[in-house]
């Protein structure tokens, strides 16, 4: 993605709680279009750092840039509204309502409208719903209430959702935990896909490492707070002290192959 504008800019993003440092002055971008993954142990400041991002907390230092404007101090809906979509470990639906229906609420917040939710939703922007649907390959599925789904299409739902305010960029926590090994090769080539076609930068946290290595273009590694390695997939996996810290926990290998993480 060289020579690609950049949708993030991150410098020197910093946060602490008391004696502990979260984060340590992270700089990174990602550009338009592409996927970048963020790995570290658990403790190594992968959330905080998405929070921050996101607007959900505030930095005690440092600047974020979405397309080049300032949103450091944003909260999250109006990070939302200039073009972030989000999805989380935990998925969040309403399981009362019908898969259309939960899209069609997001819809509704990116428009700005305001009704009574149960007679004005049948009707609200459904073609763009069904679309959205589509796009994640739930077609058949939009009359269902979402507590009959399984986790792995709850998963698609979610980002389905994410890319209701049409974002430029999509942060994913933990996109594939709980999921089993064939979904998560298949939500993340779906990702990698629609991140394609609409050109939306895409950063996501993750402990499988075939998730991270299949589809990551760049990688990120924090540990304690700090980032100590960026690359490759390929040049990321080599690094001595990227090595180190993952040492015993069987996550890389001579050759590039690895077992399950636990960090």
């Amino acid at each position: 993605m060289s020579g690609t504008a950049p949708v993030l800019e991150v410098e020197g993003l910093t946060k602490s709680y008391g004696g502990v440092h979260a984060v340590r002055g992270v700089s990174f971008s990602v550009a338009q279009g592409e996927i970048v993954a963020l790995i570290g142990p658990n403790g190594a400041g992968k959330t905080t750092c998405f929070n921050m991002l996101n607007g959900q907390i505030p930095p005690d230092a440092g600047r974020v840039r979405l397309l080049g404007e300032d949103t450091t101090d944003c909260p999250p809906r109006v990070v939302w509204r200039r073009g972030v979509g989000r999805t989380f470990q935990i998925t969040a639906t309403f399981s009362t309502m019908t898969v259309r229906e939960n899209i069609q609420v997001a819809l509704a917040s990116h428009a700005s409208r305001t009704f009574n939710l149960w007679r004005s939703m049948p009707d609200f922007a459904r073609r763009d719903a069904d679309a959205l649907l589509g796009l994640v390959d739930m077609a058949g599925y939009a009359d269902r209430p979402c507590g009959e789904l399984a986790y792995g299409d709850l998963k698609r739902l979610e980002l389905a959702v994410a890319l209701a305010n049409n974002p430029r960029l999509l942060l994913m926590d933990e996109p594939t935990a709980g999921m089993a090994p064939k979904e998560r090769v298949a939500l993340m080539r779906l990702v990698a896909r629609i991140a394609r076609e609409r050109t939306i930068g895409v950063l996501f946290t993750e402990h499988d490492m075939d998730v991270v290595f299949e589809h990551a273009e760049r990688v990120l590694v924090l540990n304690r707070g700090q980032l100590i390695a960026e690359g490759t997939p390929a040049s990321v996996r080599r690094d001595p002290q990227v090595r180190a810290i993952y040492l015993g926990e069987g996550l890389l290998y001579e050759g590039g192959q690895h077992e399950g993480a636990n960090g």
